[in-house]
């Protein structure tokens, strides 16, 4: 079967990852890593490639993405799985076992930062390392270069040079060659070097942070603003990476769930470092909760077939069992092993890269063409419809309190949600939480347009709500002299749980209730998930947006000292405003908690 790149692209992450491409025997082509996986893959499947790409392209059957919290994490992962897989259209290097080093000189006056290979006895100096590939180093020696502007000439060109070179010209370089600084300040900017390489940069943020107060309280604002910048370039080099900690074996195993798919994503962590993610698809056939479905995923995975067995064992979920399937995997491996949902740090980080492969992959199910074709006759014959319907429309309402009210209308055809004819219509003029009100103005308003001729009719329009919203719909329908279209209620049993809903089909009188694995019901549920999902964005965006503030001084609990630590962590607004929550939390005096207000109050 011809590989669909186009469906493919659609499901795929914007975030940093790895990429495997798989051939019709689902053995491996070709790993890489992109910052943007979406754009870097859709390369493949557009424009013009050389004959060797075009021979990949052409034998790709399947790609799989595992994504990373940065494009170094991923850059990690890819040389990992290359090394353990070699796919054949990698380049693959002799694995020799020499790893390379940062290196830096004692003997020199003004040292530089070198690239080293190997390890030697005769060189006096210090190491910094081993790195997973070359091109680590070359990117951790660029940024040492940028933020510290070290030397990375060789001793016989420094020894000769009579005037600045170019490095010195785009601020790379202080050049100490021809005595444009002291070694005196020159071994501080080294020293700050080295501390960031061995991984005490906190150090470093603290000392140009004082360093930038006094420059600014001395009215020496280029100073200032030249600390400014090398602390927030610092910063980023500070980004805490997950993939390679040093220490810890664990399997991460994270479960997702829509509209009846399940998806389930699992982490290899060995010594710190993330060996691979592997995807699965069980069947959910009793409809049981989904700490139970991961529950008994995890004890078939271990027990059920050989698999080794890690110290640890994380899970997305808390699994009813957790106690009983540790003691089993303890006495398997001869030792404690540990299953857990409760972690803190970096396994927490972690966990939360295993749920987003899991939320990846579960959308790249959903949109499977096989899969939408059979949702799709399992709906045609569960309402007993001569023909298959080929574009489904779903209305939802959003609000809090009646406040920025919001309706959403999401499309679906064969090829699984249409976002390019989504739409969503701000509700005015109506009482504060009257949710039929609300649906009357939105469906008004669309098919009066679609009367006009402007868009395409659906061949089924869904509300969510119930008895109420389906004879609000029927009313608007009558009014417009729309006939011909199915109109399909749905409502939420008396728990709420998905897989219990009634379908109202035309009027409140005929209902049918779908088994919980019907495919039909799953195409309906999906539908309107999405709905209800894009409503709520929509509600909260308009929220916001009148509620955003700009201004640290607006937020409650930002007083004069912590704007301060703020604005010196960071080096101004636009620093603070760049920055993530986590980012936000490493500031001296700032929670957790307050990370998250600031973030909301400056982002919405």
């Amino acid at each position: 079967m011809t590989f669909d790149s186009r469906r493919f692209l659609d499901t795929v992450s914007e975030a940093p990852g790895v990429y495997r491409m798989f051939d019709a025997e689902s053995n491996t082509l070709y790993i890489g890593k992109a910052r943007r996986l979406k754009a870097r893959l859709a390369s493949y499947f557009r424009g013009a490639l050389n004959t060797k790409t075009q021979a990949l392209v052409g034998r790709i059957a399947d790609i799989q993405v595992t994504v990373t919290n940065s494009e170094t994490e991923a850059l990690l992962l890819e040389q990992t799985l290359i090394k353990q897989l070699r796919p054949p259209y990698n380049i693959l290097l002799r694995d020799d076992k020499s790893y390379p080093f940062v290196f830096a000189s004692d003997h020199h006056p003004f040292p530089a930062l070198e690239h080293k290979r190997v390890r030697t006895r005769h060189q006096d100096g210090r190491y910094f390392g081993p790195y997973p590939s070359s091109g680590s180093v070359r990117e951790t020696l660029s940024l040492m270069q940028k933020v510290f502007r070290i030397r990375n000439c060789e001793d016989s060109v420094f020894a000769h040079r009579t005037r600045p070179c170019l490095q010195y010209q785009i601020q790379r370089c202080t050049a100490p060659c021809v005595g444009y600084i002291s070694e005196a300040d020159y071994r501080r900017d080294l020293e700050h070097a080295i501390q960031c390489l061995e991984g005490r940069s906190e150090a470093v943020s603290d000392e140009l942070s004082r360093e930038m107060d006094t420059a600014s309280r001395e009215l020496n604002f280029e100073e200032a603003a030249r600390l400014r910048d090398q602390l927030q370039d610092l910063r980023r080099l500070q980004q805490r990476q997950i993939v390679d900690t040093g220490s810890g074996d664990a399997d991460v195993f994270a479960l997702a769930s829509e509209s009846g798919a399940l998806s389930i994503s699992l982490l290899t962590i060995r010594q710190g470092r993330m060996l691979g993610a592997r995807h699965y698809s069980p069947n959910n056939g009793l409809d049981i909760g989904e700490a139970e479905v991961l529950g008994e995923f995890i004890s078939q995975y271990y027990l059920g077939q050989p698999q080794e067995i890690p110290t640890e064992v994380l899970t997305s979920h808390t699994i009813p069992d957790a106690n009983l399937i540790s003691s089993a995997l303890s006495e398997k491996a001869e030792r404690q092993v540990r299953v857990t949902d409760k972690v803190r740090g970096h396994r927490a980080q972690w966990r939360e890269l295993a749920r987003t492969n899991a939320e990846q992959q579960l959308a790249a199910q959903l949109a499977n063409q096989q899969q939408l074709e059979k949702r799709f006759e399992s709906l045609r014959e569960a309402l007993n419809l001569e023909e298959t319907p080929q574009r489904l429309e779903c209305f939802d309402i959003s609000h809090s309190q009646g406040e920025a009210t919001v309706a959403s209308c999401v499309v679906f055809d064969h090829d699984g949600p249409r976002k390019s004819d989504y739409r969503r219509f701000n509700i005015d003029g109506v009482a504060a939480g009257d949710d039929y009100a609300a649906m009357q103005q939105a469906l008004t308003r669309r098919f009066k347009r679609l009367n006009a001729g402007e868009g395409v009719m659906p061949d089924i329009l869904v509300v969510d709500g119930g008895k109420g919203q389906l004879n609000m719909a029927r009313d608007v329908l009558l009014e417009l002299g729309i006939e011909n279209l199915m109109l399909l209620g749905v409502a939420k049993g008396t728990t709420r749980k998905a897989g219990l809903e009634t379908l109202f089909i035309e009027t409140v009188d005929q209902s049918l209730a779908l088994p919980p694995t019907s495919p039909g019901l799953h195409l309906i549920q999906h539908l309107r998930d999405e709905s209800h999902r894009f409503a709520i964005t929509g509600h909260r965006a308009r929220r916001d947006k009148a509620r955003r503030t700009s201004t640290l001084q607006d937020i409650p609990g930002i007083g004069p000292k912590r704007r301060r630590e703020l604005l010196r962590f960071f080096g101004g607004l636009q620093g603070i405003r760049q920055a993530t929550r986590d980012e936000l939390a490493r500031v001296p005096g700032i929670s957790t908690t307050m990370a998250e207000t600031i973030h909301r109050s400056l982002h919405g």
